[in-house]
């Protein structure tokens, strides 16, 4: 029986992993959440975990009574999440933080040792993926993807020759709301039209990457951290049906896929009960729903923030972490209505334009990377 620690669990992804818990029999031995209190003291109370946090201190607090009758330890802030990931007892961390915040939990987790990392937090690997992967490897910790097209990714490596043989990896995109769309027609994009992606139930901001086609951006750079790959071996393709995951392609031209339904308690569970496979709660892949499977180009001059993430992870350094920030905070404006949907990639090039190169940035270095993007995204409004 697994222990595992939630990171993120009143989530998208948070909420999937404790229906997996639930179908794999896996231990909840600790919660963590961002301010959502009301779920967090349901979960609590469901899954008596021993320990939860809340980064939010204010919400800390009035949790801290809410559940005062169960035994639970209440943590409080960045440094309480941190906490979480670090318990002596936890042999699995899943971190399904959003954002730049799931940076040093997934460093905690990493310098506790003794356990495996889950990773659905992406921004982890896209702005501190050199310390992140040299660090795991120092610490002898496992990183396993939950994010859907790296898990599939990692599935069809299983079968990988002994002399690796791997020409490219074929990574997938839903192409968002927007598919086909030009760049005159997503001028009056509003945020509730963005928030409808036609396949995957998700976060706000996870879906707004999405309709942009920043997330597969970010995907790209995570995926040349966790597979050790050039970037240029990294080829996107957009598959509307989101029913072939993700493919790699060895030296003798042959093509491996993972496909199933778009459901990802899949690649929560695998990253969970790895090498075994069991019974999961998703239904299976039914051919006769899926007369045709079809695939195409990206269109990178609409979709402008996937070849900004392409340079950025070219060019190395903190040019990385600059897009992630410069995106989150142009997302959160567009949320609320202060900027534009077009609007959000011409702030990720502004914020890589300001960046200066560093070769082997320090976590610091990173963190003020991504504040100052942050903060010149602000003040371009």
């Amino acid at each position: 029986m697994r222990r595992i620690s939630i990171l993120g669990s009143t989530g998208s992804i948070g909420t999937q992993a404790l229906d997996v818990a639930d179908c794999t029999g896996a231990q909840v031995a600790a919660l963590t959440a961002n301010r959502s209190v009301r779920r967090l003291e349901e979960q609590i109370r469901r899954y008596r975990p021993r320990y939860a946090a809340l980064s939010d201190e204010e919400a800390a607090r009035d949790l801290k009574v809410r559940v005062a009758d169960t035994g639970c330890r209440i943590g409080a802030g960045q440094e309480g999440v941190c906490e979480a990931a670090r318990l002596a007892d936890v042999d699995t961390v899943l971190n399904s933080v959003v954002g730049i915040a799931g940076l040093l939990p997934t460093m905690a987790a990493i310098e506790a040792g003794n356990r495996r990392l889950a990773l659905a937090n992406k921004e982890t690997l896209v702005a501190g993926g050199r310390i992140v992967m040299d660090a795991a490897k120092q610490a002898g910790v496992d990183i396993l993807p939950v994010d859907s097209e790296h898990s599939a990714i990692f599935q069809c490596l299983q079968g990988k020759a002994p002399n690796g043989a791997l020409k490219r990896i074929l990574l997938t995109a839903s192409g968002g709301p927007f598919f086909g769309k030009t760049r005159e027609e997503l001028e009056s994009i509003t945020p509730a039209q963005a928030l409808k992606h036609p396949n995957w139930d998700m976060g706000a901001k996870i879906t707004i990457d999405s309709a942009t086609l920043m997330n597969k951006g970010l995907e790209l750079i995570e995926a040349v951290w966790l597979f050790g790959v050039k970037p240029e071996q990294v080829h996107i393709v957009v598959h509307r049906e989101s029913v072939v995951h993700s493919m790699v392609e060895y030296d003798d031209h042959s093509v491996i896929a993972q496909m199933g339904v778009p459901d990802m308690r899949i690649p929560i569970q695998y990253a969970l009960t790895y090498p075994d496979r069991v019974k999961s709660p998703v239904k299976e892949l039914n051919f006769d729903y899926y007369p045709a499977l079809t695939f195409s180009k990206p269109d990178e001059d609409t979709f402008r923030c996937l070849p900004l993430c392409r340079e950025a992870i070219r060019r190395g350094g903190l040019y990385p972490a600059a897009a992630n920030g410069a995106n989150e905070q142009a997302v959160a404006l567009f949320l609320e209505g202060k900027i534009g949907f077009l609007k959000i990639a011409d702030l990720v090039e502004k914020a890589m334009e300001a960046q200066s190169w560093v070769k082997e940035p320090t976590l610091e270095e990173i963190l003020a990377a991504d504040q100052a993007a942050r903060a010149q995204v602000r003040s371009s409004i």
